[in-house]
């Protein structure tokens, strides 16, 4: 999607938040235990919601897609034949709010520019949908706040859109980590980029619309990779920033890296960028080591560890797996492996990379409440 598309919807940016105050108390949500399957509605139906999670949701055990909401009308009808999509469930940005009548959607999954996610994760809790909100959550902290209180006042569950979850080899390593298969992590790195080349116009180069560049989208994977392969919240960051190309990234970060502490003693390194093609996590422990190469892409992952053998799992769908935890989540109260505070942890420490940088490289220390903590 390019900028112009957007030009008209980013004054609703910050129209949700300035609403929450004076959002009325809801009835108790019908969670609808004896659906056998939770509709979803996709928001924005750029290339995410049309390669990834459209076909996923025909492959989903326990939610399906019911409708789609898009500020292209063209799309209505494509998305309406292909899936067939009954008129009734196909919104657009203006009519978004009257879908809180529409009983055959449970779930509204936000997966527009990060200048919109508060705005339809707050409309959507007031329209009485669970939500799922693609990763950054917001562009600030502040954002973040505001779509946990709208979810938590209208009595609505919150998701992130953290895919790695729920797939198998993030959980082998979680698993590692937790029984210390290979001893105590010492150190860990984690990359997550690639090389960005067609498009200076796509709104991930728009900071007004992304909030960002590399870090608040592939970083976002590399900050979640060095926390789940430690088991730990990082107390500390310093962080860097590097441009080699700033005639095409004119607006946004291309390069950042960044080196974290945690209070077991481990120290931690992540690598993000735009014009770089990598995708690794490497955890270095008193008894061992173990690495995911790829880690954090569509998959299939693989992975390795210093005994010898390699980490292998039948490839399936990360999103088909993310989509039915949450749906479990509502339907068999499971857990809620990817909660909003998730997102607020990552945005907090996505700032304090940010405000390391415009201060030379300066410590950040960084201070978490025990409910943002991190799904084990």
């Amino acid at each position: 999607m390019k900028r112009r598309k957007f030009n008209a919807t980013l004054a609703l940016g910050s129209s949700g938040i300035a609403l929450t105050s004076n959002i009325p108390m809801a009835c108790a949500i019908d969670t609808k235990q004896n659906k056998k399957k939770l509709g979803i509605a996709l928001v924005g139906l750029g290339q995410y919601s049309t390669y990834q999670l459209a076909p996923a949701l025909q492959d989903t055990e326990h939610c399906y897609l019911a409708g789609v909401v898009t500020g292209t009308p063209e799309k209505e009808q494509i998305w309406a034949d292909k899936y067939n999509l009954p008129k009734a469930n196909i919104y657009d940005y203006d009519n978004f709010d009257t879908i809180k009548d529409n009983d055959a959607i449970d779930i509204v999954y936000v997966v527009l520019p990060n200048s919109m996610h508060a705005d339809f994760s707050i409309r959507a809790a007031r329209a009485g949908k669970h939500v799922i909100c693609e990763k950054p959550m917001a562009m600030n902290v502040e954002e973040c706040d505001a779509i946990m209180a709208a979810c938590k006042k209208e009595g609505v569950k919150l998701g992130m859109g953290y895919r790695l979850h729920s797939e198998p080899y993030t959980q082998e390593v979680k698993r590692f980590v937790r029984e210390k298969t290979f001893g105590n992590v010492k150190y860990i790195s984690a990359d997550a980029a690639y090389h960005s080349t067609t498009d200076p116009d796509q709104w991930r180069l728009n900071k007004s619309l992304s909030g960002g560049g590399a870090l608040v989208n592939m970083g976002v994977y590399a900050i979640q990779s060095v926390i789940y392969g430690t088991g730990e919240n990082p107390i500390s960051v310093s962080a860097q920033e590097y441009s080699t190309r700033p005639d095409y990234f004119k607006d946004t970060d291309e390069t950042i890296t960044a080196q974290f502490e945690f209070e077991s003693g481990a120290v931690g390194n992540i690598m993000t960028s735009h014009n770089a093609n990598v995708n690794k996590l490497y955890a270095s422990c008193d008894q061992g080591w173990f690495e995911l190469n790829p880690a954090n892409n569509y998959g299939p992952l693989k992975g390795r560890t210093s005994e010898g053998t390699k980490i292998s799992f039948p490839h399936e769908s990360q999103q088909k797996l993310q989509m039915d935890d949450f749906a479990k989540h509502i339907l068999f109260n499971a857990p809620n492996l990817a909660p909003g505070e998730m997102g607020k942890r990552d945005m907090m420490i996505v700032e304090a990379i940010y405000r390391s940088i415009a201060e030379g490289g300066k410590k950040q220390e960084l201070h978490f409440e025990p409910e943002y903590g991190f799904s084990k």
